[in-house]
């Protein structure tokens, strides 16, 4: 792979201990076991909005990781997006910030350095509400075949 140093981020949002929530930062981890090519920075963070523009300004290329919630997803679904495809997560935006989209249009016209390649993965969760650090049965039982699709995507955005 032909690229700079350090100018991937993966980065696996969720929160931890919200059980299935905590699903991006674990598939992080997970990840990272996989690609460990020093061109590749991997963070977790349970943030949005600007606090996320901020992380992620300065890299080319940036592949996030969440849980999301759909009207008729089917838990453990693993769903492709981009900036303009995608419907807002729990974790990319908040009643207190600006979305995710929005902090990328500010960061253009302040002329911050944003990722010109975006990925987003977002597997559809069951329970994102209830304290737990442990995954709800029906993402549990899907684990394994969710870690190996996650993977399988980001191997293809890196070759």
């Amino acid at each position: 792979m032909k690229v700079e140093e350090k100018d991937i981020l993966i980065l696996g949002l969720g929160n931890e201990i919200l059980m299935d929530d905590g699903i991006g930062p674990r598939l992080c981890a997970e990840v990272q076991k996989r690609f460990s090519e020093p061109n590749i920075k991997y963070e977790t963070a349970a943030i949005g909005g600007l606090e996320l523009l901020e992380l992620i300004q300065g890299y080319n290329t940036l592949i996030i990781i969440d849980a999301i919630k759909t009207k008729d997803g089917k838990p453990g679904d693993v769903y492709y997006l981009t900036p303009s495809s995608f419907k807002e997560t729990s974790n990319i935006s908040n009643i207190h910030d600006i979305s995710f989209l929005t902090a990328l249009k500010l960061g253009e016209k302040l002329k911050i350095k944003i990722p010109s390649k975006i990925h987003i993965i977002a597997i559809e969760i069951v329970e994102d509400l209830i304290f737990g650090t442990s995954f709800t049965p029906a993402i549990q039982k899907k684990y394994n075949s969710i870690k190996t699709e996650v993977i399988k995507l980001i191997g293809s955005f890196l070759s």
